[in-house]
């Protein structure tokens, strides 16, 4: 599978690392400005240090790389964390980034698109963006990480939410609610 993940300057980097880490497919990151700050001052790392848990890094600026076109096959674009704004370009039908761009392409070509979207509380805006891009066929994934795994740290705590990430694309089954009751 081809993932591409997009990270953007919402609180949240550490779900993105834990998400990359985890994830065995064949993947290929974008990172905004401002998920690079994003990286920067929440786990002091940079895009750099992310090389090893991925196929290939483009710049959001390279509207010229391959994940920009539908030609291309794309089997989910990650956007974790997303910014509010991010979804907002993504909803209005702007793709100034290659961020952007490849969401537009997911949604043209009806490959899977995943954004989690980590902002509390949303404005009725947000809200209204969140559920057109629903209506698209988007998958809305809150960062709201499930209780019922009774996380013991925050490592948990992240990788509770990134297993129903990776559970959306198709890449693992998550843990679920009493999933033992269904053996």
């Amino acid at each position: 599978m081809n993932i591409v993940v997009g990270i953007t300057g919402s609180s949240g980097a550490a779900f993105a690392v834990d998400f990359l880490k985890k994830c065995p497919d064949r993947k290929f990151l974008i990172v905004s400005s401002w998920g690079k700050v994003l990286l920067r001052d929440e786990l002091r790392i940079s895009e750099k240090d992310l090389k090893p848990h991925v196929h290939r890094i483009f710049s959001d600026e390279d509207l010229t790389a391959p994940t920009a076109s539908g030609s291309n096959l794309i089997d989910a674009l990650v956007i974790i964390p997303a910014s509010t704004s991010t979804i907002g370009k993504i909803a209005s039908g702007i793709g100034d980034t290659l961020i952007t761009r490849t969401a537009a392409v997911c949604l043209k070509e009806r490959f899977k698109l995943v954004i989690c979207v980590r902002e509390t509380p949303m404005s009725t805006v947000s809200l209204e963006q969140c559920a057109k891009l629903s209506g698209y066929g988007a998958v809305i994934m809150p960062i709201s990480p499930p209780m019922y795994v009774l996380p013991g740290s925050v490592e948990e705590y992240v990788g509770a939410f990134t297993d129903r990430v990776l559970a959306q694309i198709g890449v693992r089954e998550a843990n679920g609610w009493r999933a033992e009751d269904l053996e």
